[in-house]
């Protein structure tokens, strides 16, 4: 009954989140998008009022008249509309998530011993760490004398995400490291919206009220900030994903694969925010395809020679069968033994031959890239791994 309570805890958070971060996603990538298309305003009346931008759309059946204005309106409107709680939710369902998968099943989905001998305490308080450290490093950057040079900025974060992602995946699992990553840089993205971006309106709002000229500093803060975050975007979403791909996560050079993929999701945005200004500048672009690129030449898995016959083809897959039911079939099998699982991981059993033989590639996929068993709660060796890669690579005779 816990282990059906907590699948139901998961699915109603995760999609708690996917809805909320659907939500401050959208509306974030909106709003640049209407930044970046706004025309100059030829209605004198609308420039007299202080219009600095202006926008004309068609949408769901209707027409709709966007303006910006340089500073504020002669009058605040009322009710007026603010975008923030789309970014609390969305961390605070992810933090949740975070606990209920990573941090209660820490020997599960985040400690691989073949990657470093810790415990869940150690393991726990290195994945909290990981989210405060990343942003107070983030904000003091921001904030020093570096903060008011953009490119070296960006250079130094760069060099910082990248030491973030060795270190991860020299200490968490791949799947771990990955989830870990992208939880780092979406808790500075929701930092900056909640000390910087949201301070900075309200401050506008402030001196409107006051009728007093409001100080451009909070304002400029909040542009920087809101820059970034739109970078870290795509790296974040491919984190959230990633966990479907231990072809990514599992790789002996997951960290590389991390970086050059995070690389292409910035470089996408840094396209598509460009393009949206009038401009297609082919360095990003060719830069995101270049990185994709690389990822999938460097994962790319061996050939495969011609089955086996006879007698060797029947000794190699008993000595699949043999490893697959002791190391796999704990947890996929009709009726699992592993405690903690009361069904089969996405209905995969692998507790007959014909099963086994059915799921030969996932076998394969999954026991060469580490990422099953997960956390390798069964003990599978190397030489296991190798026996199974070798049967694989002969055509998968059954």
């Amino acid at each position: 009954m816990e282990a059906y309570l907590v699948d139901w805890l998961n699915l109603l958070l995760r999609w708690l989140h996917l809805v909320t971060g659907i939500a401050w996603i959208g509306a974030s990538l909106y709003f640049i998008w209407l930044d970046n298309h706004l025309l100059p305003v030829t209605d004198p009346e609308a420039v007299r009022k202080g219009v600095a931008g202006e926008l004309w759309a068609v949408h769901g059946g209707g027409f709709y008249h966007a303006q910006k204005y340089k500073v504020a309106p002669e009058r605040l409107p009322a009710p007026l509309h603010w975008f923030k709680w789309e970014a609390y939710w969305t961390w605070i369902s992810g933090f949740a998530l975070l606990c209920l998968l990573y941090y209660a099943g820490a020997s599960v989905y985040l400690i691989d011993r073949n990657v470093a001998d810790i415990g869940p305490v150690a393991a726990v308080a290195i994945g909290l760490g990981t989210l405060a450290g990343g942003w107070i490093v983030y904000d003091v950057l921001c904030r020093s004398a570096l903060g008011r040079d953009e490119r070296a900025l960006g250079a130094v974060l760069a060099v910082l995400c990248i030491a973030a992602a060795y270190g991860l995946c020299h200490v968490f699992g791949g799947r771990g490291a990955y989830i870990h990553f992208g939880a780092m840089l979406g808790t500075i993205m929701v930092a900056n919206v909640r000390f910087v971006i949201i301070p900075g309106q309200q401050e506008l709002v402030r001196a409107k009220l006051e009728g007093r000229e409001p100080d451009p500093t909070p304002g400029l803060k909040a542009l920087q900030r809101s820059k970034h975050n739109t970078y870290f975007t795509l790296p974040v979403l491919f984190t959230m994903i990633s966990s479907h791909f231990p072809m990514t996560f599992g790789h002996s050079g997951n960290w590389a694969i991390l970086v050059l993929i995070s690389v292409a999701g910035a470089a996408i945005r840094i396209w598509f925010v460009a393009r949206h200004r009038g401009r297609s500048p082919l360095l990003p672009a060719a830069v995101a395809v270049a990185a994709v690129v690389a990822v999938g030449v460097a994962i790319a898995p061996l050939g495969r020679t011609a089955p086996a016959s006879g007698t060797d083809a029947q000794a190699g897959f008993d000595r699949v069968q043999a490893i697959v039911i002791t190391r796999c079939a704990v947890c996929h099998a009709a009726v699992p033994s592993q405690p903690g699982f009361t069904a089969a991981p996405k209905g995969v059993m692998l507790d007959t031959p014909e099963r086994i033989a059915a799921q030969a590639v996932q076998i394969f996929q999954q026991t060469s890239s580490r990422a099953m068993p997960i956390g390798n709660l069964t003990g599978m060796t190397d030489p296991e791994r190798a026996v199974i890669a070798q049967w694989y690579s002969h055509g998968a005779p059954h």
